[in-house]
């Protein structure tokens, strides 16, 4: 009985050693510790099915929905001699004495990026700088088959274009309403970054009505730039190639056409920007039924109100867009005419709210010539009504007449008339300005840039985009056509012929 006590003992002892020993040691290599649990966690979130019930939420559906109606865009912009890359404001002295650019010969280049199938007869939304000056566009379907795509019309100012393929019965993706996107909505982004095939990210909506001065940033008169930006920001994963791509809603729904990222590399650093789907589906109308974009002015001058604003000019409220002035629409401006007021704030257009100057932008930006829009502005606190019949740039209720915009299209260029502050600058007393150049025969065959002040044609002076339409649209296939005019900054005379 005794040595049984004993061996019982011993047990507890030697026990409770076993212990001490093994708290030690495990304490001594907690930093190290791994454990197995029984499945990973493949889920990024909850939300609710139709039926109300929480179910995991799951991006795999749309995915397989939406990569169908995105395509692969190739541009090719064939080897040709011709200027330097350079607009005539960057060239170096000797440059001044030889034209704008010393000629050289390039051999063909080529640029990448995505489309959006939005009919199934097969015309297909991108961005303008996807297919800019290119020869040869080619698509490449989700399944590989691949097509030329005829260019239809582009809007440098929104840096949208609508290009086709002859193909029917295409999968497509049908907008949805943009405005009502909210900030935190999930969104996927889809398109071919890097010539990588149907990517697809995820991500959120993170801001909406961005202005970030990318588009045309070059282009400015003494109204400022023409280029609409109020884009929506996301953190989706957009790279470069992903320009042109899907920015869709979780039911496949296209919210946006993306076209830029914030990055001090060049690839993605946690923004990208989308233009909204009711910017997209008015340019895409006016292309389809105009064949040029009709544009809705105000004819005023704005900027966003903020608290220093709101300090120096005394005002009465927080958020909208400030009439800062009228600029050089001031004779030609519905505002004024109408009866809004340098000083005046916006507050809504219509029935939505106005917090900023890139929200009127976007909403006026979806309007034509001859809309009526009621203004509402805040006067020294005290709100008015007020109703504006939108005019075009040059002043008029009308619509820009297809025939007009087909008169040029085989020279890729388009006109508008120049602003007599620049006039004066360059001391010339008439002249129709280019504002961009297309894929047309000026680019291809001539050194003209962006900017060029055409001062006559064929000798005889022009004074209005209109008169110049005339012209050119008076000329017969295989006739030469004479340009004369000037670049600002360089006061020589620049000519340039081409055949129609």
């Amino acid at each position: 009985m005794k040595g049984f006590a004993s061996m019982v003992m011993a047990a507890i002892v030697g026990s409770a050693l076993t212990l001490l020993t093994t708290g030690y040691f495990n304490k001594k290599q907690e930093g190290v510790r791994i454990e197995h649990v029984g499945t990973p966690v493949t889920q990024v979130g909850f939300t609710k099915n139709e039926a109300g019930d929480v179910v995991p939420l799951d991006f795999t559906a749309t995915a397989e929905k939406i990569t169908k109606a995105v395509v692969h865009i190739r541009s090719t912009s064939e080897g040709k001699s011709t200027a330097r890359d350079k607009a005539p404001e960057t060239m170096d002295p000797f440059q001044f004495f030889f034209g704008p650019g010393t000629p050289q010969q390039r051999g063909p280049s080529q640029s990448s990026g995505s489309g959006v199938i939005i009919n199934p007869d097969g015309y297909i939304v991108t961005n303008n700088h996807v297919v800019q000056g290119a020869d040869v566009v080619n698509v490449t379907l989700f399944d590989n088959r691949s097509f030329k795509a005829d260019v239809i019309g582009t809007d440098p100012d929104t840096d949208l274009a609508l290009i086709k393929i002859s193909q029917k019965a295409l999968p497509y993706l049908s907008f949805v309403n943009s405005d009502q996107s909210k900030v935190g909505e999930w969104v996927l982004a889809v398109g071919n970054p890097f010539n990588l095939n149907s990517t697809v990210t995820a991500g959120i909506i993170s801001a909406k009505g961005r202005n970030i001065n990318i588009i045309n940033s070059g282009e400015r008169s003494e109204s400022g730039t023409t280029a609409i930006e109020s884009f929506i920001q996301t953190d989706a994963a957009i790279n470069p190639g992903n320009s042109g791509g899907a920015l869709v809603n979780l039911n496949g729904g296209l919210l946006g056409i993306n076209t830029a990222i914030a990055s001090p590399t060049g690839s993605y650093s946690g923004y990208g920007f989308a233009i909204p789907s009711n910017i997209v589906s008015k340019i895409v109308e006016d292309l389809l039924t105009f064949g040029t974009v009709q544009r809705g002015w105000l004819g005023i001058q704005v900027g966003s109100v903020n608290s220093d604003l709101v300090k120096e000019e005394e005002l009465s409220v927080n958020e909208g867009a400030y009439v800062s002035g009228f600029g050089d629409m001031e004779e030609r401006s519905a505002a004024k005419q109408a009866g809004i007021m340098q000083g005046d704030v916006i507050v809504k257009l219509d029935e939505t709210l106005i917090k900023s100057s890139s929200g009127l932008i976007e909403y006026i930006g979806r309007k034509r010539p001859g809309d009526k829009v009621n203004v509402t502005v805040n006067r020294k606190g005290k709100e008015k009504l007020i109703s504006v019949t939108l005019k075009n740039r040059e002043g008029s209720v009308n619509s820009i007449r297809r025939e007009e915009r087909d008169a040029v299209a085989a020279l890729g260029i388009e006109l508008e008339d120049a602003d007599p502050k620049l006039l004066k600058r360059l001391e010339i007393s008439s002249g129709v300005r280019v504002k961009a150049l297309g894929n047309g025969k000026a680019s291809r065959y001539t050194d003209m840039r962006e900017g060029y002040v055409i001062t006559a044609i064929d000798n005889k002076p022009v004074k209005t985009a209109r008169e110049v339409n005339a012209i050119i649209k008076s000329k017969k296939t295989g006739e030469l056509i004479t340009f004369s005019g000037v670049y600002e900054d360089f006061a020589r005379e620049y000519i340039y012929a081409v055949r129609m």
